[in-house]
């Protein structure tokens, strides 16, 4: 990490993800959460609705290691209802729904929009596991018989993941909306550590910081990828202990991956917090630069523009849903659901 960066005298955990030509961010002590999104026409749409989290309803959730599970899923059902409020907001899903669409909701009696995400959501966790479990898995099968150590098959498979992850990463940042969407990540990333510097949310103050966060989910990602590797071998050398299974087959490595992703997803979870709030020793900034350096891939430098669209963001979750509409900055806007303008 950047020295100008090491110093943040008062932490907030304060974050965000990046959208269409826009900024989340998203408050745990204001319990808010704002998305701002800039229009063709310049002007910056701003919403914030309160967001209780799951810790607070049911305490069982925010335990550690269980919190990091419940942390991915909703993380992924938020994510894809953020950008898909998003689109609402620059008013490009106006577009006629499919008969294939209309179909769908009537036979499921819900909402067009509802199918749509619902859908997209079943052909993410498709993907993934199509790229991340089955590709490594079948990878591993084939080399396992060649190859009798459980430790180097799961160092493979572990592997194969991260250079599909890397490899997916480079393939879509060529992709021009997509790498908006990473100049807008940065933006983040840098209004972020304005915060946590307690510094004014200007972009002159925001531009000077790095766009390598610790927080980040694409270091959440890579973790993943390596803690996967740890906990299969020690899960596997347990299997051929207790049952004597040498070698799983390619339907039992992949049934094995899913089984142990809520222990992965939580030892996550736990490590990445951890690191982040565990100051900058020596040890602590080798263990995050992995995952800093991944995102290089799935960020760019923003411009003076997103910057302000990130910090519009910023001041609505700080201000709390009751007072995000106050004192708005000139140019932001309060979005009003349904407008077209």
């Amino acid at each position: 990490m950047n020295k100008k960066n090491r110093a943040c005298p008062i932490y907030k955990d304060i974050g965000g993800q990046a959208v269409m030509e826009g900024v989340m961010m998203q408050s745990p002590q204001d319990e808010s959460q704002a998305i701002a999104v800039r229009k063709p026409d310049g002007r910056i749409l701003v919403t914030c609705k309160h967001r209780e989290p799951l810790s607070k309803k049911h305490p069982w959730m925010g335990k550690p290691f269980i919190r990091g599970c419940v942390n991915m899923v909703t993380m992924l059902k938020m994510g894809m209802s953020t950008l898909d409020e998003a689109t609402q907001m620059l008013g490009i899903t106006d577009e006629e729904p499919s008969r294939f669409e209309i179909w769908l909701s009537k036979k499921l009696g819900a909402s067009i929009d509802k199918v749509v995400m619902a859908v997209a959501m079943v052909l993410a966790v498709a993907l993934s596991m199509f790229l991340f479990v089955m590709i490594p898995s079948a990878v591993a099968t084939a080399l396992g018989k060649f190859i009798s150590s459980r430790l180097l098959l799961n160092l493979i498979s572990g592997c194969v993941r991260i250079a599909i992850l890397i490899g997916y990463m480079v393939a879509i940042g060529f992709v021009p909306d997509i790498k908006r969407v990473f100049q807008y990540h940065g933006a983040e990333h840098k209004t972020v550590y304005c915060n946590e510097a307690d510094q004014p949310l200007t972009p002159e103050n925001a531009r000077k910081f790095s766009r390598l966060h610790p927080r980040c989910g694409t270091a959440f990602l890579f973790l993943v990828m390596f803690i996967s590797i740890l906990i299969g071998s020690v899960i596997d050398q347990l299997l051929f202990l207790l049952f004597g299974v040498a070698k799983l087959s390619f339907v039992g490595r992949i049934l094995r991956s899913i089984c142990i992703l809520p222990l992965v997803a939580g030892v996550s979870y736990e490590v990445l917090k951890g690191l982040a709030h565990a100051g900058n020793s020596l040890i602590v900034r080798i263990l995050r630069w992995p995952g800093l350096m991944l995102q290089y891939l799935t960020t760019r430098e923003p411009d003076d523009e997103m910057l302000e669209v990130a910090i519009a963001s910023m001041k609505a979750a700080k201000a709390g849903y009751a007072h995000y509409g106050e004192n708005l900055d000139p140019g932001v806007y309060v979005y009003q659901a349904g407008e077209n303008a």
